[in-house]
């Protein structure tokens, strides 16, 4: 199936949300994800449907499709482009001078044209036919999907005060009856919390624009004349393709991902990874677009535009995210698709109440059953928990952590232990030869060699350092396997069998096991050798933390106890599973996961398996292969630096909707009785709801600053 990402107008709240998603599904389509914060909706095409059908049935229920991917030309979006009354804001400044005159009939002393009905209602009209334009039009569109959104209560809300007028109004009742300037000043009012709590969204996806503002920059292609002479110019970065040549001068953002050919230079990759420390790059080493050239000049090859590109990768992961719905909000949303028509039911009830029961005039009880309708806010239950993850994530990627799905937030909440591999992740993977034994008539240089021809083939850390370091010419082999746990078996072609692993692969051959890794030769032991590996300098302050917020640390690692011990000894890592096979890891991972939710860290590809069957897996990567990593939480930086910050955003997020849905539980339940018993009237009680909505993004954007370690 064809993966569809699409950016949808007129997306407002929660709602607005489930409708595509029910209509997407309900067309067929799989894997539908909708974020109404962004905007962004991703689904898996089912075959049987067009993208052109599905954006003109999107466009029937009062959305339109604006921006698709780039395997479709853009729809037309001719009509759509920003004009007059297109913004919030706009239509405030519309409506405002004709509901000010309305008012000005409430004060003491009467302005004798405004006691004119006929007058009021031709200076209320073109308020109430913007705002049914809007508001009624997204009404009606909400109802056609099932899902009535919080516009239907404000549509009712307008609609019975403008009614009730003009009933009055021709019925020449008096001025008892003229409520025009309560129609007119809900709309008005309603369309500035519109405006305001828009601008409030936009920041919680403050640190993503960030980053998404990064892709779109200028660059210096390099091109060669007929006489072979290099002539630079200036083009836009969506411009460039695979194999471009390009000028990258000091100061200047690298605008894709490149290889440098001549130079070099100090790269700020801060953007992409949270690490401040610039990084020296040189000829041959790869740049990401979106990092930053601090000084030198560099001449580089384009290796990757557009959607493949790192920092396009880590947009679409994020996006994702934000897309994915946690536990917590699916209780939201069930509370969302039924709030509308729970609201209705308690205006009429309202109305019956203050009307036949406490015997208030039909004007008054009117009055308190439309204050009921707007003061209800189903968008606050909505917003409550993609506010907070839009920030949470935001502030995650960074500092160089990536979430794959909000879930894990929630997760995090709960973590109790904490479990670390420890080759290439408590420790650099930069190894340093300490010894080397031969127990045949072999050279060392020969041991060297037949080592790099086995190691070359492997993932493991170990075996791509040894790889790296003793580079030679390399041996022919007629068979080579890598077998998880235990090391590389290969075949030449004289039929021998060469085996390379650790002290597992001389059981019964010598007693000796306290090496790093031993060469076999047809079961005879050829040699073996020993390496140091640094320890990663923050490791000690990480496990520190984690014991501070009484989480249990193990280590879980193939290698032999003698070395696991003494690096768990350095570190105070409270319990150590030494030489454990990839089976043997997964159950003890899953026995640690059934008694308390377990996070594992490793390294995302040999600890796959691990990672998988953790309540979290969190792997470190480097920037460049986010896109094979398979863990629920990617550290970007190569590092476990911000393993706190990446437990502590969780635990916070996860908090912040807590306190979200608190308030919009609470606004709720206070607003509507204090609405229903008249202490607001509507054009207050209108004012806030749109507040409530603020108050929220408020709190999420505090996520921002907040101390979360």
């Amino acid at each position: 199936m064809e993966k569809v990402e699409w950016q949808i107008d007129g997306m407002t709240c929660t709602n607005c949300a489930l409708t595509v998603t029910k209509y997407l599904q309900k067309e067929g389509m799989q894997n539908v994800k909708v974020n109404f914060i962004g905007n962004d909706v991703t689904f898996d095409l089912d075959e049987k449907k067009t993208k052109e059908e599905l954006a003109k049935g999107i466009a029937s229920l009062g959305y339109k499709v604006v921006e698709e991917d780039h395997s479709m030309h853009h729809h037309s979006t001719a009509g759509h482009s920003a004009g007059f009354l297109s913004d919030p804001f706009q239509r405030f400044l519309f409506c405002i001078p004709f509901t000010g005159i309305l008012l000005l009939h409430m004060l003491p002393w009467h302005i004798h044209f405004l006691m004119n009905p006929w007058i009021q209602l031709v200076i209320c009209l073109p308020v109430y036919i913007l705002g049914m334009k809007h508001f009624g039009k997204s009404a009606v569109n909400s109802l056609l999907g099932g899902i009535p959104n919080m516009d239907v209560l404000i549509a009712l809300g307008a609609t019975a005060a403008f009614v009730y007028s003009l009933i009055g109004t021709l019925g020449g009742w008096g001025m008892d009856y003229l409520f025009y300037e309560t129609a007119a000043t809900i709309i008005t009012l309603i369309f500035l919390g519109e405006w305001i709590e828009n601008k409030a969204i936009k920041l919680t996806q403050k640190e993503f624009n960030k980053l998404s503002k990064s892709q779109k920059v200028m660059a210096n292609m390099i091109a060669f004349d007929d006489q072979h002479q290099e002539n630079v110019f200036a083009v836009d970065s969506a411009q460039l393709r695979v194999g471009d040549l390009i000028l990258i001068k000091n100061g200047e953002q690298v605008p894709t991902d490149c290889k440098i050919l001549s130079g070099d230079g100090h790269i700020n990759e801060a953007l992409l990874t949270g690490e401040s420390t610039p990084i020296y790059k040189k000829a041959k080493d790869a740049l990401l677009g979106g990092s930053i050239v601090e000084d030198g000049t560099i001449k580089a090859q384009v290796t990757a535009t557009g959607k493949d590109t790192v920092l396009s990768n880590i947009l679409y992961l994020v996006k994702q995210a934000q897309g994915e719905k946690p536990p917590i909000q699916q209780l939201a949303d069930k509370i969302s698709m039924i709030f509308v028509p729970v609201v209705i039911g308690l205006s009429l009830i309202t109305f019956a109440i203050n009307h036949f029961a406490v015997g208030i005039d039909i004007t008054h009880s009117l009055m308190r059953s439309i204050a009921v309708l707007v003061i209800s806010c189903p968008c606050a239950m909505g917003l409550a928990t993609p506010a907070a993850i839009a920030v949470g994530l935001g502030r995650a990627a960074r500092n160089g952590i990536l979430f794959r799905d909000a879930k894990s937030l929630e997760l995090f909440k709960n973590i109790g232990n904490v479990v670390f591999d420890k080759t290439g992740t408590l420790t650099k993977g930069n190894i340093t030869l300490t010894g080397i034994q031969l127990h045949t008539d072999i050279s060392e240089d020969e041991f060297k060699a037949i080592v790099f021809s086995l190691e070359k083939y492997s993932n493991h850390p170990i075996a791509k350092a040894v790889a790296k370091e003793w580079k030679t010419n390399a041996k022919a082999w007629q068979k080579i396997d890598e077998i998880k746990g235990i090391g590389m078996q290969a075949t030449d072609k004289e039929g021998n069998i060469y085996q390379l692993g650790s002290s597992k692969i001389v059981e019964g051959i010598t007693t000796d096991t306290s090496h790093t890794a031993y060469l076999l030769k047809n079961n005879t032991l050829v040699g073996w050798f020993d390496i140091e590996d640094e320890i990663r300098q923050e490791a000690k302050q990480v496990i520190e933390y984690l014991h501070s917020k009484n989480i249990k640390t193990y280590l879980l690692s193939g290698d032999s106890l003698e070395r696991c011990k003494k690096v768990a000894d350095s570190l105070g890592i409270d319990t150590v599973y030494a030489g454990k096979s990839p089976e043997e890891k997964l159950k003890i991972i899953e026995q640690l996961t059934n008694t308390t939710p377990t996070a594992m860290v490793g390294d995302g590809i040999n600890d796959a398996p691990a990672l998988a069957k953790a309540t979290i897996g969190i792997s470190m990567s480097d920037a460049t292969q986010i896109a094979v990593q398979s863990a629920q939480v990617i550290l970007m930086n190569n590092g476990i630096e911000h393993l706190p910050l990446a437990l502590g955003l969780g635990k916070h997020t996860f908090s912040t909707i807590k306190g979200n849905l608190f308030w919009a539980f609470i606004y709720n339940v206070v607003a509507i009785p204090v609405a229903a018993i008249g202490l607001l009237n509507p054009g207050i009680a209108a004012l806030a709801m749109g507040l409530s909505d603020v108050v929220l993004a408020a709190n999420s954007i505090r996520l921002n600053y907040r101390k979360v370690i």
